[in-house]
């Protein structure tokens, strides 16, 4: 097999069917199948999830993970935190002329081997050769499709003490990536966050009751997120920054580099709302996981009113957060 992609990888011809058979097909499983236009899927029940999700992330590789693994995780947490049961993903990916296949190789197999460990199969792709220099090495988009089953979804009835919860620790995915570029000269021990949370969150909905919703704060950061929450349905919210978990190291990046952690992107970090009288429960069982282990309580809802999220600050005082304005840093995910 070549060593790069070319032009000739993407015209539909003998070196795309051998670059699918290949590197796609060998990862993704089905080689013994015929091959069609559209993937055949069974779908048990009545309501599936759906979502769709693009991946840019520079650099493709990074400490913690690759853009084919967070391809993967990032679309199983869209459908986990929506309380479906993620099944199917599909691909598509744009590459650059000159791209080295044995790259191409290591992400299609960090997308299969995080795939299996979520029990997620991948059923239909599609690649496109680009000219180089019109997509800066590679491009991932995906779509995935889950069940509801079981105790499916969350149940959106928010009530005045409801507890928030973060999984853990904030701002690593940000920091690792930030520093895996060299543009800023900073060398840090933080790797990112990348995870599939599918089966702790599957067990969060079915060992509990009273789970108001889950998110996943990836780009914007944990502040934004919840102040879509906050917004979209009428709450007012507090947060305490004593609370926050975030990393001595990822601390240290933020001061030098003047970031603040609550807008830092995370993509293995998920935000639950719950019922304050599950909290413990909740806790007990993210704790139970290795993703879940630093998971805290840092704040609650306050009133059903403003839309409004504020943060107590250590001296007692409460400062109005917003979404993040402006680009922190780009190509983050």
């Amino acid at each position: 097999m070549d060593q790069y992609i070319n032009l000739a990888h993407g015209d539909g011809g003998e070196l795309s069917h051998r670059l699918i058979r290949d590197i796609f097909i060998e990862a993704f499983g089905a080689s013994n199948q015929p091959l069609f236009d559209a993937a055949a899927i069974t779908l048990p029940g009545n309501k599936i999830a759906m979502t769709t999700d693009s991946f840019v992330i520079k650099p493709i590789f990074f400490p913690g993970g690759s853009i084919g693994k967070l391809a993967v995780a990032g679309t199983v947490n869209d459908l986990a935190v929506s309380g479906a049961k993620p099944a199917y993903l599909t691909c598509g990916f744009v590459i650059e002329e000159g791209f080295p296949i044995a790259d191409l190789k290591k992400i299609v197999h960090d997308m299969a081997h995080e795939a299996q460990k979520t029990g997620v199969a991948i059923v239909a792709g599609d690649t496109k050769v680009v000219e180089r220099g019109s997509a800066d090495g590679l491009y991932i988009n995906t779509t995935g499709v889950g069940i509801y089953e079981g105790k499916n979804g969350c149940s959106l009835q928010f009530a005045e003490g409801d507890a928030i919860i973060v999984s853990g620790t904030i701002g690593d995915h940000g920091v690792a990536v930030l520093a895996a570029r060299g543009d800023l000269g900073i060398s840090t021990p933080v790797i990112s966050d990348c995870a599939s949370l599918n089966g702790m969150l599957g067990e969060v909905l079915q060992q509990t009751d009273g789970v108001r919703i889950m998110r996943d704060p990836t780009r914007g950061g944990l502040a934004t997120t919840l102040v879509e929450i906050a917004e979209d349905f009428g709450l007012t919210m507090k947060i305490q920054e004593t609370a926050l978990p975030v990393k001595r190291e990822v601390h240290g990046v933020c001061d030098l580099l003047g970031f603040d952690p609550l807008y830092l992107a995370n993509e293995g970090k998920a935000i639950i709302i719950v019922d304050a009288k599950e909290t413990e429960r909740v806790l007990d069982i993210l704790h139970s996981f290795s993703e879940g282990e630093d998971a805290v309580v840092i704040g609650s809802i306050t009133g059903k009113e403003k839309g409004r999220l504020q943060l107590e600050t250590p001296l007692g005082a409460n400062r109005l957060l917003t979404r993040l304005s402006g680009t922190m840093f780009p190509r983050i995910c």
